[in-house]
């Protein structure tokens, strides 16, 4: 006779597992690993050029200032670079400016379409345009971009699929691929998809994001090698002591992130008093403005990873407050340049910008609290990397993003606790100050809202926007 604990079915491990070969997320990691390889290879190329561009910067500039009648035919090119990115990026404007990450994240929700192939190849070539001359942008977004061009090509042209949720799929694996070969940073590009763009996740979009991320990265070793793009010698861990502080120091930076938000969020309205010429012509302010930061110190141009490696290497043994006030004037001038690029119809990203503006508040909090030795001076590149990853997660409301993308770029766990307790109190004082919890969701809601105010029938000629549509929604400016 049986007992009573023997009754009712008792399930085997056979019973509960799937049979081998046979889990669904399997179609999904070839395709995902074969646009990891070909986004890690175009945006290595992207990265590349854009390094050793800012790298001649270095010595064009002083060049420069020694030869001052060679200005002219400088500025005469540069008009010359305006005029070009106005002819690219005219027919496909609404999608090429900005970073492209609220027009895909409109893809995803299906309020937008985009002709992949014409994106993909105007938005390389514009962004070096606008990139390399030295403008305060990034490369990370139209990195992202580009990845998901090649996601839905993949999608729509190789594997034909009819599926809007599989041709999303391979989207979000170009978009963790992209972001990943822009950083070299896998984990980061993979979480920043789930946390960001997607808002929740299931284990066929993880496995398929990361095996993109993945590959992605390992092709960008063929072009950089294993070292992080960042890469901080940071050996110390911040003494106990100092915690307390960096309550104050998170207070500070999530104040910044919201002034940030606040200020992109209003550069449509400042850019439709530029008038005197077409939206498309915009390029012209911030690359004409360029020019004379560059004559002045041209380490600060560009994204910039070379300028933050420059304010890791300056000496603390000078004068304090000469410290103090040049990283004060480095802030001003980087947080104006990068309003005015960003806000000027053209491509480029704000992730680099907002890493540099968190260095910078992290080493005027370094010199500080150093100076009333509160921290030893060999904690200087620890609150460098720690303003980095709270104000992005303050600006952009990506605080788990943050921390693992500083992570990864500057090859160091020393920092992690207290860069997620910095992190955290920053992103929670943008928020209560009234940010949005995502700079790119209120980008898209800008977006769309410009849509809406436009006739139905007239925004779309084909699958895309017509070049009068394009012009007329994005008069005045954009700020993607």
């Amino acid at each position: 006779m049986n007992s009573s604990t023997d009754t009712g079915t008792v399930l085997r491990a056979k019973d509960l597992l799937r049979k081998p070969f046979t889990a669904e997320f399997l179609r999904y990691v070839i395709p995902g690993i074969l646009v990891g390889v070909i986004t890690g290879l175009v945006v290595g190329t992207f990265r590349w050029i854009i390094d050793q561009t800012l790298i001649l910067l270095t010595i064009v500039y002083p060049y420069l200032g020694s030869h001052p009648l060679m200005i002219i035919p400088y500025i005469l090119g540069t008009l010359i670079v305006v005029w070009l990115i106005a002819k690219i990026i005219r027919p496909e404007l609404f999608d090429i400016v900005g970073s492209g990450v609220p027009q895909i994240e409109a893809i995803l929700i299906g309020k937008h379409q985009m002709n992949w192939w014409s994106v993909l190849w105007r938005k390389f070539v514009s962004g070096l345009l606008t990139i390399c001359p030295g403008l305060f942008l990034g490369r990370e977004g139209p990195c992202i971009q580009i990845g998901a061009c090649f996601g839905q090509g993949f999608a729509e042209d190789v594997y034909h699929y009819q599926n809007t949720e599989e041709r999303d799929l391979l989207i979000k694996c170009g978009i963790a691929a992209g972001l990943s070969a822009a950083f070299s940073a896998p984990i980061a590009g993979t979480v920043f998809l789930l946390e960001e763009v997607t808002r929740h996740s299931n284990f066929k979009v993880i496995a398929g994001a990361l095996a993109a991320a993945i590959s992605a990265d390992l092709m960008t070793i063929l072009f950089f090698g294993t070292k992080p793009c960042l890469a901080m010698p940071i050996s110390m861990r911040l003494p106990l002591s100092s915690y307390p502080w960096l309550i104050l120091v998170g207070i500070v930076i999530g104040a910044g992130g919201y002034l940030f938000q606040y200020g992109i969020l209003n550069l449509g309205w400042w850019y439709r008093k530029f008038t005197i010429l077409p939206n498309y012509y915009h390029s012209i302010l911030p690359l004409l403005l360029v020019i004379p930061v560059g004559l002045w110190n041209c380490h600060i141009l560009g994204g910039s990873h070379n300028f933050i490696m420059y304010i890791t290497q300056m000496s603390l043994k000078t004068n304090w407050l000469l410290v103090l006030g040049m990283l004060i004037l480095f802030f001003v001038l980087r947080y104006t340049g990068t309003m005015i690029a960003a806000g000027a119809t053209v491509p480029g990203g704000i992730f680099m910008p907002i890493f540099v503006l968190g260095s910078l508040l992290g080493a005027i909090a370094g010199i500080i609290l150093i100076h009333f030795n509160i921290i030893p001076a060999s904690c200087y590149l620890n609150l460098i990397a720690m303003g980095m990853a709270a104000y992005f997660g303050a600006t952009e409301g990506t605080p788990i993003s943050a921390i693992l993308l500083v992570t990864e770029m500057v090859g160091s766990v020393d920092q992690i606790l207290p860069m997620t307790i910095l992190t955290f109190i920053a992103y929670f004082t943008s928020m209560t100050l009234g940010a949005k919890n995502s700079i790119y969701e209120a980008l898209r809601m800008e977006m769309l809202a410009k849509l809406e105010c436009e006739p139905a029938e007239d925004l779309r000629k084909a699958n895309n926007f017509s070049r009068l549509d394009a012009e007329s929604i994005w008069e005045g400016g954009c700020c993607l």
